[in-house]
Order: C-alpha cells, then sequence, then structure tokens
C-alpha cells in the first residue's frame, strides 16, 4: 500500500506499506541522500517472513514533498511522529540508517520512544557525523563543509564521488548509477540542508534518554559514519548490543544483506 501522510501545510511524507498485516512492524527511516528504496533487499525479503515493513521517503527526498524548509532533527523526528500517528503504530520496531539513524534517535529523546518496542541503528550518525573539541572520532566539518558547496556548484558530480564512500569494496557502474538515481530524486536544497544538519548538530543527550533494548548494526570499514561512533553509542545507550560488520561500509544493508537481515529479524524476534 502507498500513501502520503500529511505532516503541516503543504508537505507530505510518502509512505510504502509492505504486508500491512504482517506479525511485526518494522519502520525504517533511510539516510542521506537515498530514500526508502535503499531497504530494497530487506523489502524483498521480511515480508516473506511475515514482518510489516514500512518505508518513509524522508522530506525533500523520494516521493515525498520538496519544502525549502524543516530539515533539522527536531522536524523530521516530528515527521515520522505523525507517520506514526497516522498509522496507529504501537509495539513496532523503529530502524534508521545514517542521517535517518539520528533522526530515530531524537524521535526517542523529543517523543520518549512513543510507540517504540525495539530500536535498530544501522550506521548511524551519532552522537555527532563531524569531529568536535571532545569528540575526536567524526570526519572534518570542512570535509562536509566542500560536500554542500559541491552540491550548489555539480550536484551530479558530488553524488558520482560520493557513491564510492558508501562502500567498503570498489563500486560496478551499475551500483553507482543506482545510488545516483537513488540521490538524484531529491531536492537540491534538502541535500545541502541535510548535509548542514549533520555537520552541525549532535546527539549526545539524547542517547541516555533512550529507554528500549537497541540494535546498533555498523561496518568496521565505514567512512562516513565512522566505526568508533557505533562503539560511542554502544556505550551511551543502556541496554544496547553491538554487531560489528566486517566486510561492509557504509551501506551494510546492501554489502551484507543476508547477515543485516538475519541480524535485524532475530533482533525484532526476541522477546
Amino acid at each position: 500500500m502507498e500513501y502520503t501522510v500529511k505532516t503541516e501545510q503543504d508537505v507530505n511524507i510518502y509512505v510504502n506499506d509492505i504486508n500491512p498485516y504482517g506479525k511485526k512492524t518494522i519502520l525504517f527511516v533511510h539516510g542521506w541522500p537515498l530514500s526508502h528504496r535503499a531497504f530494497e533487499y530487506q523489502f524483498n525479503v521480511l515480508p516473506k517472513m511475515g514482518y510489516r515493513c514500512i518505508g518513509i521517503d524522508t522530506r525533500g527526498f523520494g516521493n515525498s514533498s520538496k519544502p525549502f524548509w524543516g530539515y533539522d532533527y527536531n522536524r523530521l523526528a516530528e515527521d515520522v511522529r505523525c507517520v506514526v500517528d497516522a498509522l496507529k503504530l504501537r509495539n513496532f520496531v523503529l530502524g534508521g540508517h545514517s542521517m535517518g539513524g539520528a533522526t530515530v534517535i531524537r524521535y526517542m529523546s523529543l517523543f520518549k520512544g512513543y510507540g517504540v518496542s525495539k530500536l535498530a541503528l544501522f550506521a548511524a550518525a551519532a552522537p555527532s557525523l563531524t569531529m568536535r573539541p571532545d569528540f575526536p572520532y567524526g570526519l572534518p566539518k570542512e570535509d562536509i563543509t566542500k560536500i554542500i558547496q559541491s552540491i550548489y556548484d555539480n550536484r551530479p558530480q558530488m553524488l558520482l564521488d560520493t557513491a564510492p564512500m558508501f562502500f567498503y569494496k570498489p563500486v560496478t557502474k551499475a551500483l553507482s548509477d543506482w545510488f545516483f538515481q537513488l540521490g538524484f530524486e531529491a531536492a537540491s536544497w534538502a541535500t545541502a540542508e541535510c548535509a548542514k544538519t549533520f555537520r552541525d548538530e549532535s546527539l549526545f543527550n539524547d542517547l541516555p534518554q533512550i529507554q528500549v533494548p537497541t540494535l546498533i548494526l555498523h561496518g568496521i570499514h565505514d567512512r562516513v559514519c565512522l566505526f568508533p561512533l557505533a562503539e560511542a553509542m554502544n556505550k551511551a545507550i543502556r541496554n544496547s548490543r553491538l554487531v560489528p560488520f566486517e566486510y561492509s561500509g557504509h551501506s551494510l544493508f546492501f554489502e551484507e544483506k543476508d547477515k543485516f537481515n538475519m541480524e535485524l529479524v532475530k533482533f525484532a524476534d526476541q522477546l
């Protein structure tokens, strides 16, 4: 089932609700600069196993509205809450990749984990994607600033240049083209504004507020959200478990999709 959820005036969030009568619900929030279609290798498998999989497109990306505003973590988390309310979701697994991981962390703190029974973080951009005086494990801020400038100067080239960073092994042209197509569906201003958000915002205060069992899946070769971020999240979130992916970069749900699906299902099924 495909539909949209209105979150504020003139802003509609696209929802793809796969197997709506499944035994358990997993809500997926994609990362920058992609769309819900990045999770196609989960949507191919998990519904056959009886799961209800809900993919949403963040505002500015995929099939959602593309307003010129509203790309901070609070607003993105509020959009997720609107979807949760519209679909009357309860006792569901909330999962997020990269910036989507940061968004779901903010959801957990902003709304006290409303409706969520378990949290799953896939290469999440938390507690800070960029280096800070007391957090030396992220990327240099100037690297993200260069990406932002390249969005304004030549977004197609930026997407082509960024694709290899998402993967551990060299990418084929077909895979690079797939990444490019997903990224080019987004609005250019949304791509830039979201990059400013994950450059400038942090979630250090959000992590201790998470009260549900949390699964952290992270590629040890990740060049976007470096592996020490996963270790920092694991340390800060009570009742969390970190599973390293030894043959993955930032796109572990593709590069080790069988292991990814197995770990996610095992986590969702745990009592």
